[in-house]
């Protein structure tokens, strides 16, 4: 049986300005259909109103509206002149060894988001992210496509049996937690507040994963890069022959080191 994660110190839960803004139109309508009864059809529709507009709220990734939402790295490592690389959905034993490897060459360290079935699958992989001073952090438990409609139960199993098993993998739980897809719904963030995790999307995406170009996909992750930034690709495969992220991250590394820049995992950034 894998042993539960080392809790991680929780913080308190305040919920976004959305919630808040949504519980006060609840309140209203309710006073609503009690004070006239006949109101009830157009209560309920602006019940539905209400719901549909956090779905969308929810399905846009950089917003704050939910909850906090880690866009960029603090003001201090921006400074330093230090930017994130983050790869999602590993670990992956082949791919993600050689993103290790080239991430060697360059001198550069990252963020690797595992799901938590890879890591029990490949715990050998995680270990060696580790070994090479790189971070790994929470990116589910399934990386389900329903994660956005998950209850309160569904999310907290999705995230602590992530937590479980990386803490399994190299002794250590994660402190960063990001969302399949970037999805998140009103009932993401009191979880991941009790279970002491940063939610953190990026400043710029590549869209390695659906993208054919490779140079597209550079010049998504380069244009305007600034000291701060915090870059999404993935080490996994997408359909290609060679998978996108191996064409990209040397050149991507070249641009940051001509930059000035440095490659640093979201760990080293909070120092």
């Amino acid at each position: 049986m894998t042993p539960p994660a080392a809790a991680n110190a929780a913080r308190p839960w305040q919920p976004g300005i959305a919630i808040r803004l949504s519980v006060v139109f609840h309140i209203a309508c309710l006073a609503a259909v009690v004070v006239r009864p006949q109101w009830w059809a157009w209560v309920l529709a602006a019940f539905v109103v209400n719901h549909v507009i956090l779905g969308l709220i929810g399905m846009w990734p950089k917003s704050r509206m939910l909850g906090p939402n880690m866009l960029r790295l603090p003001e201090a490592a921006a400074r330093r002149g230090e930017i994130a690389l983050t790869f999602d959905d590993g670990p992956d034993p082949e791919i993600t060894l050689q993103v290790l490897d080239l991430l060697d060459r360059y001198q550069a360290k990252a963020s690797f988001f595992c799901i938590g079935r890879k890591v029990t699958a490949h715990p050998d992989v995680v270990r060696e992210i580790v070994r090479r001073g790189h971070s790994v952090e929470n990116h589910s438990q399934r990386h389900s496509g329903l994660f956005g409609f998950f209850g309160l139960r569904g999310l907290r199993g999705e995230i602590a049996a992530a937590q479980n098993a990386i803490a399994a993998a190299t002794g250590r739980p994660p402190a960063f937690f990001r969302s399949p897809m970037g999805i998140r719904n009103p009932f993401l963030d009191p979880v991941i507040a009790r279970l002491g995790l940063i939610y953190i999307t990026w400043t710029r995406r590549g869209f390695d994963t659906v993208s054919r170009n490779p140079q597209a996909v550079l010049d998504r992750l380069t244009r305007g890069l600034a000291a701060g930034d915090v870059l999404l690709l993935h080490d996994r495969r997408a359909g290609a022959a060679k998978p996108p992220v191996l064409e990209v991250l040397p050149a991507l590394l070249q641009n940051i080191a001509a930059a000035g820049l440095k490659s640093v995992s979201l760990p080293m950034a909070m120092r």
